[in-house]
């Protein structure tokens, strides 16, 4: 009689393989999707609070709040963040969100800043 010397994996060990990356896969893309959506928020929110910081020096220096935020010393906006001031004569108000995020944030400097904090 002779002797096979068989190598390899068979077709239902490879769909099993195959089967067990698919629903790994399944899992890991919508939670992937989740942390970077909440990257995207928190470089907005870290952009907002750098803006208040700046403003702040700006109105020391000044006596009055900027309207532009490009123009504040120091203050440099992230990339797909954008962010809008509202300011007053003793206060301000800010917004800012990520284009690829979920949330709006938030700042009213009267009111002690951030509102809606991550």
């Amino acid at each position: 009689m002779m002797m096979r010397n068989e190598k390899g994996f068979t077709l239902i060990e490879l769909l099993v393989v195959v089967a067990i990356i698919g629903i790994l896969a399944a899992i890991a893309i919508p939670q992937f999707s989740e942390y970077r959506k909440q990257g995207f928020n928190a470089r907005a929110s870290s952009d907002l609070r750098n803006l208040a910081t700046a403003e702040e020096a700006y109105f020391a220096a000044n006596a009055v709040y900027a309207n532009d935020p490009l123009t504040l010393t120091g203050f440099k906006k992230s990339p797909g963040v954008s962010i809008t001031v509202a300011p007053g004569s003793v206060s301000f108000t800010a917004n800012a969100s990520h284009a690829a995020g979920d949330k709006t944030f938030n700042w009213d400097s009267a009111n002690g800043g951030l509102q809606n904090a991550p």
